[in-house]
């Protein structure tokens, strides 16, 4: 039996995630009206295209969260520790304005396979902008902390990465990570089209410019399916479920060319960028360290 995405609790909890980080990326938002009380699960994924802070209230509800074209990690290494760790500062110190709240910690991802100096180095990115950080967590499993998927697989094809994650009864009993993403999506459509990168992920994103683009974006999204099937191959264990998130996940046709080609039934939510983040802030759970002390 396929697990549904179309639970009420995830399809509004995503919305929401929509709702308040489309509000609070306005330049000039209203401050809430009264700071919310209680503890704050924060969660911060530095991805290879975005930079994403987002924060839950104690029942893991949306509050507030921030999200902007950043290129200081690459395929899940930190490229630009300076410029990472100064634009998540700024992140940060406007979302504490918004909310009326000090940001004290947060958890952040990876992607699987990464070593572990490079996980070591996100989580100092989190540190260096005064967020003790709590937890460092796969990025498929940080998903399936908001999907809460008993068996299959997650796909989380990011900026730079597709990382893969097998569960068995609710248990990730099988991770693995390799370049291809978004961006190669973009540099794809800078090449056909003899434009600059930024120019190309207007285009990419562009609903009006997507039908036109499929055709050169299909064999990336075989690239991912061919990922996908070779690490489903290798788990040994029988999957009967994919499921796709991450921002590239969302282009249309992306789900069907993975299922045509895997023989694996395919589904993805709605919203599918916010899963990975929401799920990272959901493993922020206060304790009074840091992770790095582990």
């Amino acid at each position: 039996m396929r697990d549904s995405l179309s639970r009420p609790e995830i399809v509004q909890t995503l919305a929401r995630a929509e709702q308040v980080i489309h509000w609070l990326s306005d330049p000039a938002p209203t401050r809430l009206a009264s700071a919310p009380e209680g503890i704050l699960h924060v969660g911060v994924d530095l991805g290879t295209a975005y930079l994403m802070l987002v924060v839950l209230d104690e029942a893991d509800q949306p509050l507030a969260g921030e999200y902007q074209f950043a290129q200081v990690v690459r395929d899940g290494l930190v490229v630009d520790f300076i410029g990472a760790v100064d634009r998540l500062r700024e992140m940060k110190e406007r979302v504490e304005r918004r909310l009326g709240r000090q940001l004290t910690h947060a958890a952040s991802g990876y992607p699987p396979g990464v070593p572990q100096v490079e996980v070591r180095a996100v989580a100092h990115v989190l540190q260096a902008a005064e967020l003790r950080c709590t937890q460092m967590v796969a990025e498929p499993t940080a998903a399936n902390a908001l999907l809460g998927l008993r068996n299959g697989a997650i796909v989380d094809v990011g900026g730079g990465t597709t990382g893969i994650a097998i569960l068995q009864d609710g248990e990730v009993v099988y991770t693995a990570d390799e370049p291809t993403g978004g961006t190669h999506f973009s540099l794809v459509v800078a090449g056909a089209h003899d434009i600059s990168f930024e120019a190309a992920e207007a285009m990419k994103t562009n609903p009006n410019e997507q039908a036109r683009l499929f055709p050169i974006l299909r064999p990336v999204m075989e690239k991912v399916a061919s990922i996908t099937a070779r690490h489903v191959k290798n788990s040994k264990v029988s999957v009967d479920q994919l499921t796709l998130v991450g921002g590239a996940c969302a282009y249309p046709g992306m789900a069907e060319v993975i299922e045509e080609y895997t023989g694996i039934p395919t589904q993805v939510p709605e919203r599918p960028v916010f899963v990975t983040p929401l799920g990272i802030a959901m493993h922020d759970r206060e304790h009074g360290r840091s992770w790095m002390d582990n």
